[in-house]
């Protein structure tokens, strides 16, 4: 049997509310989509089993348990019974810490309780663990091993599925040419007879070139649709081994027959079903090199997980170990040049760091102390002394894996419509391929050439073309999209995406760069504007918010030691309020001027003259027994460099661009003038922002939504697309149906533009595999095609469906000039100004 890597993972989600496990299992024998669709409804058979989805173009299956307790064996019997192949892996393991066989004993136990092993072997000379089974995962084996006490790490001698699937394709070459090389005498009578030379080759040669190829190098199409039948179902290899069965039995028949009599040969057809079987061999070949290309990008990401790493021990001194051994809060030497091999924060040392591979981002970045850094990036001129924070699944890199590969694996909506026809599919061609033999035999007589016409019909249905339309798209489209810094969740969303409509901002952090400044501070009359400061940093002394940070950077800038506070709570939407000094104190929006229905002791005039420059205000009031302003401050923020570029992106797309913030209309006004954006919704309370991505979903239309913090996560959910950016929380990015790696919001307008494109791949594909089948089948029922044509053509549908896809693998987000964009904008004229509209 072949074998091939097969990558599980245990992934705690909650789909459904509660706690999932997903394995992924290498599937092999499958040919179109017909064999999909039964897979899946072998696996959903199981019990336990959740979801399922299946990939023709990776041969993977994803399978979801509805619990943590999975039963792999069934899932893989399942898959047995249906005619196909689970995938087994071999590992070997290097144990350390073995004494004794007790030891040996312990650690086999340990290894058998792992879900998909079926068998362990250890060596107590050699300290080797050999492992075999299906759905296997070496951080999985390694982990059950550390927990039994000992260490173990992979050997290097294991083979991956890349390795398995070249040598596969070699070996595919290897018999395209061979059956080329019995062919082509055949193929050279044949064009002779075309021509209207008499020459021939003897029947019996004939017959020689003929059956190896027909039988050996033909032999998989009669495994495959053997098990097909045995199953109760059929697929594409049934509907070439009948074929070409056909022609070559008729031609023996012939030949047997004329021998027997003591005639001269006939015409024979062994060069159809030779002819036939050598096209599609090739085209099969083609086909699987056109599928692991669409893949390369995933690899290319998977390629840049560092093996080794140098760990600084506790004495000081450093020794190079496997990265798996590595654990957080270790500390690694990263020299000039070399990838570094975990996430962590820089502890001593300056360099750059090459993200381009897992972010997009073209330039080096500079990296200091207190940095974090992410594992597969390269290490600049600097030498560079890291603290990890993270390693293995819970890495960034394998983070972004993970994502790539669920979205390659999810089924897109609309190839629910192929896996209904792909279910009918084979018996009605068989239907058709009997009709047709019945006809031109009862018609004309001749049944010679009604065996023909069946073959043809036989030949020509290509129900593969079918099954890979969709997955290769998918496969393509999200592989340069990762590249390019642009994770998609699932084939779900590039369907939502390329109906967008509008586009919704979040202000801070999205279109800003997140950091504000305090530019002017304001204190009522009777205060200083040291005292305002003073007693507003104590207010904000623990809070994370950019304006609290901002208030805390200028009170130590100016020397300012704040007193404690306490009883500090947020007030979403309006501030924080803390008790300093036995004053209740308030910072906050001017929501809170209006709640408390203060005198806003004549500082409404700078108030004004704030946020006609763009400028976010905030106000330090004191409640309790005597409720009074204290003063306000204005804060600066500069919008991104590429913020105007990005609406303009998106406004070439033709999409509608709408700023929802919490901010001031005046300075929501701003921002979008200079921004170009259409609408603008402005103070919003965080837990209105999902009620106004409803209202602007009325009338039907689709809406996306980008955003970075947790207070966006609810108006993410709510939107039909969910976009957060890369360098916001992990609540925004769990809930976002596409995550941008880096805080470019051009990106936006390349995700919608990849995802577009990658759907009009999909709609091409199956267009062409359904007009495909619905022009050659009837053409060759008719007597049209001969079957070398259709044997041609079936060959080529699918190829040039995945020849198609893989066109997105060209595709490069837009280059923009990108300009600075002044952080202190001013509005000459309103003329021009958008809509704006203050939520109350």
């Amino acid at each position: 049997m072949n074998t091939t890597d097969v990558v599980a993972r245990t992934t705690p989600e909650t789909p459904q509310g509660g706690n999932s496990t997903r394995i992924d299992l290498g599937v092999e024998g499958m040919t179109c989509a017909s064999c999909v669709g039964r897979v899946e409804r072998a696996i959903q058979r199981v019990t336990g089993v959740a979801e399922v989805a299946v990939n023709l173009s990776s041969e993977h299956a994803q399978v979801t348990f509805t619990n943590a307790r999975m039963d792999i064996e069934a899932v893989a019997a399942a898959i047995e019974k249906a005619g196909y192949r689970v995938a087994h892996r071999d590992l070997e393991l290097a144990i350390d810490g073995m004494t004794c066989a007790s030891c040996i004993a312990r650690i086999e136990r340990a290894l058998q309780k792992v879900p998909g092993v079926l068998s362990v072997g250890v060596n107590l000379a050699n300290e080797i663990a050999h492992v075999s089974g299906i759905g296997l995962d070496e951080a999985v084996l390694i982990t059950a091993v550390k927990q039994a006490g000992y260490g173990a790490r992979l050997t290097g001698k294991n083979s991956s599925e890349d390795d398995t699937k070249q040598r596969e394709s070699r070996s595919a070459l290897v018999h395209v040419g061979i059956a080329a090389l019995l062919t082509a005498p055949l193929f050279v009578v044949m064009l002779l007879h075309l021509a209207g030379n008499p020459a021939g080759m003897p029947g019996w040669a004939a017959l020689a070139l003929a059956t190896p190829v027909q039988f050996w190098l033909g032999g998989r199409f009669y495994r495959a649709g053997w098990r097909a039948v045995r199953a109760g179902t059929g697929n594409m290899d049934l509907l070439v081994a009948l074929g070409t069965s056909a022609a070559y039995g008729l031609s023996l028949w012939l030949l047997i027959r004329a021998w027997i009599a003591g005639a001269a040969a006939p015409s024979l057809y062994f060069d159809s079903s030779t002819i036939v079987i050598t096209l599609i061999l090739f085209g099969k070949w083609l086909e699987a090199r056109g599928k692991r290309q669409t893949g390369e990008a995933l690899r290319a990401l998977t390629a840049l997980r560092p093996e080794q790493a140098r760990l600084r021990e506790v004495n000081g001194t450093e020794r190079e170990v496997p990265v798996g051994q590595i654990v957080v809060g270790d500390v690694v030497i990263v020299r000039p040049g070399e990838r570094i091999p975990v996430d962590g924060v820089i502890r001593e040392g300056e360099s750059a760091a090459d993200e381009s591979m897992l972010t997009g981002e073209s330039l080096p970045v500079r990296k200091q102390v207190g940095d974090k850094v992410i594992g597969g990036a390269i290490n600049g001129e600097g030498r560079l002394v890291v603290e990890t924070s993270a390693v293995g699944a819970e890495s960034a890199l394998s983070r972004i894996v993970r994502l790539v590969e669920n979205a390659q694996a999810a089924k897109a909506p609309i190839q629910k419509l192929v896996d209904r026809v792909a279910a009918v599919f084979v018996p009605v061609v068989l239907g058709i391929a009997v009709v047709t033999f019945l006809a031109w035999w009862l018609l004309t007589g001749q049944v010679e050439h009604a065996i023909l016409s069946a073959v043809a019909v036989l030949v020509i249905a290509c129900p593969c073309s079918l099954g890979l339309a969709t997955p290769t798209a998918v496969m393509a489209g999200t592989g340069v999209a990762a590249k390019h810094g642009i994770l998609i969740k699932d084939a779900e969303t590039l369907e939502i995406a390329h109906r967008i409509g509008t586009v919704a901002f979040d202000k801070t952090g999205t279109l800003t760069e997140g950091n504000p400044s305090v530019v002017r501070l304001h204190a009522a009359e009777g205060l200083s504007a040291t005292e305002v400061l003073r007693l507003a940093a104590a207010v904000q002394r623990d809070s994370e918010h950019p304006l609290a940070k901002a208030v805390r950077t200028r009170a130590q800038a100016d020397g300012i030691q704040p007193p404690a506070a306490t009883d500090a709570r947020t007030l979403p939407g309006r501030g924080m309020k803390a008790s300093v000094e036995g004053r209740e104190l308030v910072v906050g929006s001017g929501r809170i001027i209006e709640e408390n229905s203060l005198d806003d002791m004549g500082l409404s005039v700078h108030a004004a003259q704030l946020e006609s420059e763009g400028r976010t205000v905030s106000w330090l009031i004191e409640v309790g027994s005597r409720p009074r302003v204290l003063g306000l401050f204005g804060f600066g923020d500069s919008l991104k460099p590429s913020a105007r570029q990005a609406v303009a992106a998106l406004h070439d797309l033709g999409l509608r661009v709408t700023m929802l913030t919490g901010d001031n209309p005046g300075s929501a006004r701003v921002a979008a003038h200079v921004l170009g954006i259409d609408d603008v919704q402005a103070e919003i309370l965080p837990e209105h922002k999902a009620e106004v991505i409803t209202a602007l979903q009325q009338g039907g239309r689709i809406v996306a939504m980008v955003g970075d913090g947790v207070n966006d996560a609810p108006a993410l959910a709510q939107a039909d697309l969910g976009i957060a950016m890369g360098t916001g929380s992990d609540v925004a990015i769990h809930t976002a149906g596409m995550t941008l790696m880096r805080g470019d919001p051009a990106l936006v307008a390349d995700a919608i533009d990849i995802s577009r494109r990658t759907f009009s791949k999909i709609r091409q594909g199956l267009f062409w595999a359904f007009f495909y089948n619905a022009v050659g089948i009837p053409l060759a029922a008719l007597g049209y095609l001969s079957p070398v044509i259709a044997g041609a053509a079936m060959a080529f549908s699918s190829v040039s469906v995945v020849s198609n896809a893989l066109l997105l693998r060209r595709w490069k987000p837009a280059e923009r000039d990108v300009r600075i964009v002044m952080s202190e904008p001013h509005v000459q004229s309103s003329s021009a100004s958008p809509k704006i509209r203050k939520i109350a």
